[in-house]
């Protein structure tokens, strides 16, 4: 029974993560266009269409134009495929149906007598800082021609949208999808050469890797417990009989203390993020999505976030009469940063 149960919480959990670079000063907030931006490109390129959908609406009333939202679903299709692309931008056109919205100025296309990869050449040249070359476009010179004349040249000349709101755009789509780190990696350092601040990036990718609420709350802040941790955790009660289970959130930065289970251990399914688990004397092991600890009773250990990202797990307790917690002192600070 109990693994049934656990299979079916799984089946209804979602969380993106992504790679973070440290920074936050209060001057290096994105505006509230930006964090629109940032929002739409995610769930675009997640196909989370019933959130796009909240997020059009809540863009639109913020002042974007039909036209600025076109252009970043548009250009998405570079990143995430036609069929993501066109997904949204129908739920672009149901938003906008009855021409409530301001439509905006219009991207202006390249003529065709313009040299679309002279023109992509110089963009992509400018974002990236040198010209880009390398064997895979050696090996594949087609591709290169499609970034230049295609991406850089036809949809990054279009206007409406900044170079630098171009790669917020990027920068989210890229980090919302898995297998692409190398790509959000470039573009982290392309973006920094549009002028986003360490600290903006940062805010973009804590946006991508908090947990979607929607699908299953992360709960109410976890006061009860927040002397035996560090940061701002969250705590939803799955269960308590027969087994008692917990969808436990660590916001950036957070840990719990270090801690022993007496007579019953306990058992951590990963759900999203990124984070760490360690015992007393060993190394800290890192932890993502789809990861299974199992701790033993009697084992002093600690578990929690990394500092770039937000961390969740079903914490599962192990049934034992006379079980217990016992909390130790905190995790420091100078042990924590130590940590990749």
């Amino acid at each position: 029974m109990i693994k049934r149960m656990i299979s079916s919480l799984l089946t209804v959990l979602f969380f993106a993560c992504g790679t973070i670079i440290a920074a936050d000063t209060k001057d290096d907030l994105l505006t509230t266009k930006e964090k629109d931006i940032v929002s739409i490109s995610q769930y675009t390129a997640t196909g989370d269409l019933q959130n796009l959908r909240k997020t059009v609406d809540k863009s639109l009333n913020d002042g974007l134009t039909v036209n600025e939202i076109k252009e970043i679903m548009v250009q998405l299709y570079a990143y995430c495929g036609f069929p993501r692309s066109l997904n949204a931008l129908e739920v672009l056109l149901q938003s906008t149906n009855d021409g409530s919205y301001i439509e905006g100025k219009a991207g202006k296309p390249l003529s065709k007598k313009e040299d679309k990869n002279k023109i992509g050449t110089k963009i992509q040249t400018e974002l990236v800082g040198s010209p880009v070359k390398g064997e895979l476009f050696e090996f594949a010179p087609a591709i290169d021609d499609y970034l230049k004349e295609h991406l850089f040249g036809d949809i990054f000349s279009r206007g409406i949208l900044s170079y630098k709101e171009r790669e917020i755009a990027t920068i989210a789509a890229l980090a919302s999808i898995e297998g692409l780190q190398s790509q959000l990696n470039s573009h982290l350092q392309i973006g920094k050469n549009t002028g986003l601040t360490d600290g903006q990036i940062t805010q973009i990718l804590v946006m991508i890797s908090k947990p979607h609420a929607e699908v299953l709350p992360i709960g109410e802040k976890n006061d009860a417990y927040a002397k035996y941790f560090v940061g701002q955790s969250y705590l939803n009660m799955l269960t308590k009989e027969p087994v008692a289970t917990a969808n436990v959130t660590f916001e950036p930065k957070c840990r719990n203390n270090w801690h022993i289970h007496h007579k019953g251990g306990q058992i951590l399914l990963v759900t999203g993020g990124r984070g760490y688990y360690q015992e007393a004397g060993k190394p800290a092991q890192e932890l993502k999505k789809g990861d299974v600890v199992n701790i033993p009773a009697e084992t002093k250990h600690w578990h929690g976030a990394a500092k770039d990202s937000w961390f969740s797990h079903i914490a599962i307790e192990v049934p034992s009469e006379g079980g217990s917690t016992e909390w130790l002192e905190a995790v420091s600070d100078e042990e924590y940063e130590k940590l990749p």
